[in-house]
């Protein structure tokens, strides 16, 4: 790109803002569906088919995305066709309450969205002038995206009714009564439909705003391309490195333990007898406290890293987990320290998982690169997310009884499984003292 084309930042702008509807889909209807699928009538076992059409498109995409769709469409073009269909697919969950409607839907949006988590980098990539400068600014439009898709639900989940028998004077009077007045019971679990509505929205603005992205042509295959198509079985030979396949197995099990987090927080807030019982415009908020922690972690990761190295930060990573497990489990009802320790993600998050990614660009040389990032993605963002979301709703009725939720017992699962990655983490992963990009020769 020339550096004396005047409408970089202008780029810039839409790529950020590429990136922000990107993740405001995903962000919108994630966090509530864990409690919203029991409503619905559906059996532990339908539950984990919904829950398990994304980790098993995470698996399909990676191979989909980089195999294919980038190399015969264009990118901008694929982005607009899948959340095209992808939207109407999310609004259409927010219409029916049949598994089997349910589960189509949902696989069909899942299997266009997933690709489009790589196909926006690949866009952003090539269209900004200096992508390692650039590209986290832009990126950090998807975590602002996901927090922002909390937000309207602060509202949504209002209770009206009560709002308007209140007699509010004056703005400021009215806000206060709004927000602390939300819905509960079925009035509650029917409105979270809006949040396949909402996200179906956010698809279809994405597939129109798609149209005005830069062209980026599709990479056609280059010379060698038919080693491509064997990456993934050179990359399982990077395995054979004994601390390669300790974090490999560790990355599997803290994928496990980050998905339980979403499959039973936003039922746990909720929860009055034996929870902390926030109201429900306010859940979806309070977890929107993980991201904004988040990219106040992102900021200080690299002089982390530097004073830790990379075994003593995946070790804090992971034990944040624990952390917020156990006070889930031991402190339960103590509301101000539930919403406090939401902001843990921001650790559990940038210091093991970004930090993985980290240390595989600088342990391992160009030509296994992107074999051993795709090798640890189809752990952290298919596996370990496959296994959580099989077991997390069988799990769950297995503490539920009459009703109540024994969360202690269920909470200490993920703590201890957690803590127990971490002494692993911290006795075995030894990774030797060479220079960037030595693994694999």
């Amino acid at each position: 790109m020339d550096s004396s084309t005047p409408a970089i930042p202008y780029i810039r702008a839409r790529l950020f803002l590429m990136m922000l509807l990107e993740f405001f889909i995903w962000g919108a209807w994630l966090p509530l569906i864990f409690g919203y699928l029991p409503s619905l009538g559906f059996s532990a076992g339908q539950q984990s088919l919904i829950l398990n059409a994304f980790p098993v498109a995470a698996i399909v995409g990676m191979f989909f995305s980089n195999q294919f769709a980038d190399r015969n469409f264009s990118g901008e073009r694929f982005l607009a066709f899948s959340h095209l269909v992808g939207g109407l697919a999310l609004i259409g969950c927010g219409y029916t309450k049949s598994f089997g409607g349910f589960f189509g839907l949902m696989l069909v949006h899942c299997l266009l969205y997933v690709p489009t988590i790589s196909i926006t980098n690949s866009i952003a990539f090539a269209n900004l002038k200096d992508p390692q400068k650039d590209f986290g600014p832009v990126r950090m439009g998807g975590t602002i995206g996901w927090i922002l898709a909390a937000w309207p639900f602060t509202f949504i989940f209002v209770d009206w009714a009560k709002v308007d028998a209140a007699h509010p004077h004056g703005l400021v009077d009215w806000l206060k009564t709004a927000l602390g007045t939300g819905l509960s019971g079925q009035a509650a679990i029917d409105m979270t439909r809006w949040t396949y509505i909402v996200a179906g929205a956010g698809s279809l603005a994405l597939a129109a705003f798609s149209l005005t992205l830069p062209h980026t042509p599709p990479k056609k295959a280059a010379e060698g391309a038919n080693v491509e198509k064997f990456a993934w079985l050179e990359a399982t030979k990077l395995l054979k490195q004994p601390f390669v396949l300790i974090l490999w197995l560790i990355a599997f099990v803290d994928s496990f333990v980050h998905n339980c987090y979403f499959s039973w927080t936003g039922t746990f807030l909720g929860t009055t007898d034996g929870g902390p019982g926030i109201k429900r415009n306010w859940i979806m908020p309070v977890m929107s406290l993980s991201q904004i922690s988040e990219i106040v972690t992102m900021a200080i990761l690299g002089a982390v890293l530097k004073k830790l190295g990379w075994r003593w930060t995946m070790v804090i990573g992971i034990l944040g987990h624990a952390l917020r497990f156990a006070v889930y489990a031991i402190l339960p009802t103590e509301t101000w320290l539930i919403v406090f320790v939401q902001a843990l993600h921001g650790i559990c998050y940038a210091f093991f998982f970004a930090t993985v990614y980290i240390f595989v660009d600088a342990y391992f040389p160009k030509d296994v690169r992107t074999s051993a990032q795709g090798l640890f993605n189809v752990m952290i963002l298919g596996v370990g997310a496959l296994v959580a979301f099989s077991v997390c709703p069988t799990v769950f009725e297995h503490f539920t009884k009459g009703g109540k939720t024994d969360f202690r017992s269920l909470f200490l699962i993920p703590c201890s499984i957690a803590a127990c990655a971490a002494v692993v983490l911290a006795l075995f992963f030894k990774p030797p003292k060479v220079e960037a990009g030595a693994v694999g020769h």
